[in-house]
């Protein structure tokens, strides 16, 4: 068994799947907002928060929202 081929002997590379990043991006985001609530309802109200799961979530939060600017950006520069 060859792990290597040489290019000659090579197919053509698949063409790229068009995907909407958004939507994947929105989901996460949706995630960690949720995940956020029922953390803050269910352990902040008993006093047993722990910041570090707050940051934690506040932190995937935070890379959703970013993560929603730079697919619009990416998009609208592609020309999608």
């Amino acid at each position: 068994m060859r792990l290597y081929l040489k290019d000659s002997e090579r197919r053509p590379d698949p063409r790229p799947v068009q995907v909407d990043e958004r939507r994947a991006v929105f989901v996460g985001l949706v995630v960690w907002i949720i995940a956020t609530v029922i953390y803050l309802l269910v352990f902040a109200t008993n006093g047993e928060a722990d910041a570090g799961v707050v940051w934690t979530c506040t932190a995937g939060i935070a890379l959703g929202l970013a993560g929603l600017v730079y697919t619009e950006r990416r998009r609208r520069k592609l020309g999608h």
